[in-house]
C-alpha cells in the first residue's frame, strides 16, 4: 500500500521540458524554414496561423452560440420558425403552380378557339374569293401578297389588341420576304420560333408554342402563346398563318399572386413565431423557476418553494417540488441533529475518559517501571498494557481531532515554518519502527530551507501519518521523503515502494476506519483514522 502527497516541481522525472528542434526536426542548418512556405510544413507553422484565424472567426459568435446553448425557448422557436417558413414555402409552390397551370389553361383554350376561328375564317375567304386569270407568275404572287395583307388586317382588326396575326409564305426565296405579313408591329422572325415553323411546313393540323414575341418598335418584349397553320390563299398558293397571343396579363395575374402569398406567408410566419413563443415562455418559465429555487436550496436556503396555481402538470411539477424541497429540508434538519449529538457524545465520551485514562496510565506507568522485579509474564504484560495505553490515546486524539473538524471547530495556526526541521522530527519519531521493518527513511531535497505559513502542529501529524503508513506497507524497502520550494509553493512527497493498492481502491484509502487487508498482521496498531484525519 503507497499513500503520499506531492506537487509537481522543477527536475521531477515526470516533468517534461520542452528542447527545440534540430536539423533532423523540420529545421534547416541555417535556420532559416524550409522551402515551400510554412504553411506546407505538417501543419507545425501554420497551426498557429490556423488557430488564430479561426479564434478571430469563432470570438464574435460566441456569444451567440452560448445564447443557442442556453436557451431552450430560443430554440424551440427558432426551430418553429423554420419549419413553419419550410411549410409556407412548399405550400406557396403549391399554389403558385395551381394558379400558374389554372391561368395558362384557361389562356390556351380561349387562343385555341380565337385561333380555330381565325383559320376558318382564312379558309372561307380563300375559297369565295375567285383567282386572277391569266396573269404570269409574277402578277399572281403579288395578288397572293395583297390577299394576305388584307386577310390578316381583317383578322387582326377582331382581336382588339387580344391578339396579332402573322402570315408568311412558305418559300424560302428572295419572294418570301415579301410575303411576309404582320399586324401590330410584331417581328415576325425573331417572334416565330424556326422548330415551329418547320412542323407547320410539313403538316396540315394546328400547332402551338409558349415563346416571347418581339416588336420592330421600341416596345419590350413579352411572353406569348404563337398556334400556327398552314393554308392556301386564292391563288392556291400555301402560306402559314399564324395568332400569336400575349400573356401579359397572366404574367401579372401569376405576379399579384406571388406578392400575396409572399406579404401572406410572412405574416403568417412571424405570428407562428410569436404564438409559439408565449406558449413556450408558459413552460419555460415554471422551469426556470425551479432551476433557480433548486440553486437557492444548493445554496442552504431550505425554505425557498415554488409558486402552484392551477391542475395542470406544471401544478403538479410545483407540488412535488415542494414536496421534495420540504422533505430535503427535514432530512438535513434531522441529519444535523444527528451530527450535532454524534459530535457531542463524542466530544462527552473522550473528555470522560481522560480522567480514568490518565489514571491508568499513571498505575501502569508505575508497574511498567518495576517489569525488572517481576516474573517474564507479568514483565510482558506489564509491556502490552502499556502499548495498549499508547494505542488507546492515541484514539482518543483522533476521535477528538474528528470531532472538531466535523464540528467546523479546527482552528488553523499558521507561522512560518521550516519543513525540514518538521520532517526530520517525523522520522526521528517513526525510526523505531523502520528499524523493526529494516526499512531506510531517505530524505530529498532537504539541503535548501523550505519554508512555509502553516499550522506546524498538523503539519507533523500529517507527515507522521504519510510516513508510519509507508513504512508500515513498504515492505523492508526505502521510504523516500523528498521537499522541494518553487513558485512561491512548497511540496513534501512521500513514497514507499511496497506491493501498492488493488484496482479501485485508491478512491477508498482515505476513508475513515478503511483497511485493504484486514487480515493482514498489523504492527503499529493504528486506527484507521490516520489517513482520513491527514486529507481533513
Amino acid at each position: 500500500m503507497s499513500t503520499g502527497s506531492a506537487a509537481p516541481k522543477p527536475g521531477d522525472p515526470g516533468s517534461r521540458t520542452g528542447r527545440a528542434a534540430g536539423p533532423g526536426r523540420g529545421g534547416s542548418r541555417s535556420g532559416r524554414p524550409p522551402r515551400g512556405g510554412r504553411l506546407l510544413q505538417d501543419g507545425s507553422r501554420g497551426g498557429p496561423v490556423f488557430r488564430l484565424l479561426a479564434r478571430w472567426i469563432r470570438r464574435p459568435l460566441l456569444p451567440a452560440v452560448r445564447l443557442w446553448r442556453r436557451n431552450i425557448q430560443l430554440r424551440i422557436v427558432a426551430g418553429t420558425l423554420l419549419m413553419s417558413l419550410g411549410v409556407v414555402l412548399l405550400l406557396g409552390i403549391v399554389v403558385i403552380g395551381q394558379v400558374r397551370n389554372g391561368l395558362l389553361d384557361a389562356k390556351e383554350k380561349a387562343a385555341q378557339s380565337q385561333a380555330a376561328g381565325g383559320f376558318s375564317a382564312a379558309q372561307d375567304r380563300a375559297a369565295t374569293t375567285p383567282a386572277t386569270p391569266g396573269q404570269p407568275d409574277g402578277g399572281r404572287d403579288g395578288a397572293s401578297v395583297n390577299w394576305r395583307s388584307t386577310l390578316v388586317e381583317q383578322l387582326a382588326s377582331g382581336g382588339q389588341s387580344a391578339f396579332n396575326v402573322v402570315a408568311l409564305s412558305l418559300d424560302t426565296g428572295d419572294t418570301a420576304s415579301r410575303g411576309v405579313r404582320a399586324s401590330g408591329e410584331v417581328d415576325p422572325v425573331a417572334s416565330i420560333p424556326g422548330d415551329l415553323r418547320h412542323l407547320v411546313a410539313q403538316s396540315t393540323d394546328t400547332l402551338q408554342k409558349f415563346t416571347r414575341i418581339h416588336y420592330t418598335s421600341s416596345k419590350a418584349s413579352e411572353p406569348g402563346l404563337v398556334i400556327g397553320k398552314r393554308l392556301n390563299d386564292a391563288e392556291g398558293t400555301q402560306y402559314e398563318l399564324y395568332y400569336l397571343f400575349p400573356l401579359t396579363q397572366e404574367e401579372d395575374s401569376l405576379t399579384l399572386v406571388k406578392g400575396t402569398l409572399a406579404t401572406a406567408g410572412l405574416f403568417v410566419v412571424v405570428l407562428l413565431g410569436a404564438i409559439a413563443w408565449l406558449m413556450v415562455r408558459q413552460v419555460v418559465t415554471p422551469v426556470r423557476m425551479a432551476a433557480g429555487i433548486a440553486e437557492r436550496l444548493s445554496a442552504g436556503r431550505l425554505q425557498e418553494r415554488m409558486k402552484v396555481t392551477g391542475e395542470d402538470d406544471i401544478a403538479r411539477l410545483g407540488e412535488a417540488f415542494n414536496k421534495m424541497a420540504q422533505n430535503l429540508q427535514l432530512k438535513i434538519q434531522q441529519l444535523e441533529e444527528l451530527s450535532r449529538m454524534q459530535r457531542r457524545f463524542v466530544s462527552d465520551v473522550s473528555h470522560e475518559l481522560r480522567t480514568p485514562l490518565t489514571t491508568v496510565r499513571m498505575a501502569a506507568d508505575v508497574i511498567h517501571e518495576a517489569r525488572v522485579d517481576f516474573d517474564p509474564v507479568t514483565a510482558r504484560s506489564a509491556e502490552l498494557l502499556g502499548d495498549q495505553l499508547d494505542r488507546f490515546e492515541s484514539l482518543l486524539s483522533d476521535l477528538l481531532e474528528i470531532s472538531r473538524f466535523d464540528a467546523g471547530a479546527a482552528a488553523l495556526e499558521a507561522e512560518p515554518i521550516d519543513l525540514r526541521q518538521v520532517v526530520r522530527r517525523v522520522i526521528g519519531g517513526a525510526e523505531p519502527l523502520a528499524e523493526r521493518k529494516n526499512t531506510r527513511i531517505v530524505v530529498v531535497g532537504d539541503q535548501q530551507p523550505v519554508v512555509a505559513e502553516a499550522d506546524a502542529r498538523r503539519v507533523e501529524r500529517v507527515l507522521r501519518n504519510l510516513v508510519v503508513n509507508a513504512v508500515e506497507h513498504g515492505e523492508g524497502r526505502d521510504v523516500v521523503v523528498k521537499l522541494a520550494a518553487a513558485g512561491g509553493a512548497v511540496a513534501v512527497a512521500v513514497r514507499d515502494y511496497g506491493v501498492g493498492l488493488k484496482p479501485g481502491e485508491a478512491t477508498r484509502v482515505f476513508n475513515r476506519f478503511w483497511r485493504a487487508d484486514p487480515a493482514r498482521a498489523r504492527t503499529t496498531g493504528g486506527t484507521g483514522l490516520g489517513l482520513s484525519i491527514a486529507v481533513e
